[in-house]
């Protein structure tokens, strides 16, 4: 049961849905001035630095924008207005989490980092919270600077409308890492989900080989880089130090986790004597602590194969739906997935599995 302790799961309505990945965007960096302190808006206004300037979706991928969903002023994903009429409203969502991809990982100056990531968090509690009760937030912060992390998530994690911290999937160094202590700590001090989404921008390449020439090595092969992070949080024993953990990969895909978790388990029954703080399978402990959203959907050839891959995660309770809205897939979850899974499953996944993750207690009216 990934519920806080104390917290209780009210029965959801027929037909609820839970979006587990919505996107918002800082419109500009002007848009942070009012949550900023002055250096930093001075600064911003008198030098070329203009906040963090990375991104991890390129203006001109397909993936990035579905038609539509860019406004005519500003970025996609910037739009509240937008995301109430092609979202919330026709898909009749009950709550969606907001994990907004500034790239506060891409600062090296620390103060800029501590400064624009709480800049982004006030924002979102002004601009988005405080304006739409169907959505709750993630926490922005600087995961290269675990300590400073640590304090933001402090800062504003008793805020009702957040209850995730946001981790970009590529880091300096693995989650699982001590270095990263302080940052496990107050993620579970608070009682809040670890979300580490796909993207990052932390200087070093995407893949131990190196770095590829294009965008598409780099999305396709990000899958490589959420197992990396489960093998270090799994191995280095966050689990088994903080036990009441609750981790969700954010626009992951779900279909190579079957085969990880075998490969997992069979290197962990050679080699645990490497490791011997950890004293179960690994997939005991993913099945236990951590869940997937559904987007992106990968398309087998067949749905008997999707069905099967579902099936050999070996748990009903790992899935989480998402929109991953305003990017844009071939596949549509609503679509290509919920109506060919057995009733209980497909609840589960719309709302059931969220709603336990996070601690809901909003009920469809």
């Amino acid at each position: 049961m990934l519920v806080p302790s104390g917290e209780a799961i009210a029965v959801a309505a027929p037909g609820a849905l839970i979006d587990c990945d919505v996107h918002n965007a800082v419109p500009s960096v002007e848009a942070l001035f009012p949550y900023l302190p002055r250096y930093w808006v001075e600064h911003v206004q008198q030098s070329v630095f203009k906040g963090a300037g990375s991104t991890y979706y390129p203006p001109n991928a397909p993936v990035t924008a579905r038609p539509g969903s860019i406004p005519p002023d500003g970025p996609p994903g910037s739009s509240l207005v937008l995301l109430r009429d092609q979202v919330l409203d026709p898909l009749g969502v009950e709550v969606a989490i907001l994990n907004c991809l500034y790239a506060i990982d891409s600062l090296r100056n620390p103060e800029a980092a501590v400064a624009f990531a709480s800049a982004v968090n006030d924002w979102q509690i002004a601009e988005w919270l405080d304006r739409e009760p169907r959505l709750r937030g993630s926490i922005v912060v600087p995961p290269q600077l675990p300590e400073l992390a640590a304090r933001e998530i402090d800062r504003v994690g008793d805020h009702p409308g957040f209850v995730q911290v946001l981790l970009p999937a590529r880091s300096e160094h693995p989650y699982g890492s001590r270095l990263f202590r302080p940052l496990w700590e107050a993620i579970d001090r608070r009682k809040l989900v670890a979300g580490i989404h796909f993207g990052g921008a932390p200087g070093n390449p995407p893949f131990p080989s190196g770095w590829p020439s294009h965008y598409f090595e780099e999305y396709a092969g990000m899958a490589q880089v959420f197992q990396s992070q489960l093998a270090s949080i799994v191995s280095e024993g966050v689990l088994d130090l903080f036990p009441t953990t609750r981790i969700a990969l954010l626009e992951s895909g779900f279909t190579w986790l079957p085969a990880f978790m075998w490969r997992f388990d069979k290197e962990w029954r050679n080699l645990r004597q490497l490791v011997p703080w950890v004293k179960r399978a690994p997939s005991a402990y993913i099945r236990e602590h951590v869940r997937l959203t559904v987007q992106p959907l990968d398309s087998p050839p067949t749905t008997e194969e999707l069905l099967t891959t579902i099936e050999e995660l070996g748990s009903d309770d790992l899935l989480l739906f998402a929109t991953d809205y305003p990017h844009r897939h071939r596949a549509d979850p609503a679509r290509d997935l919920l109506p060919y899974l057995p009733e209980t499953l497909a609840r589960k996944i719309r709302h059931e599995n969220a709603r336990a993750l996070y601690g809901l207690t909003v009920v469809a009216g």
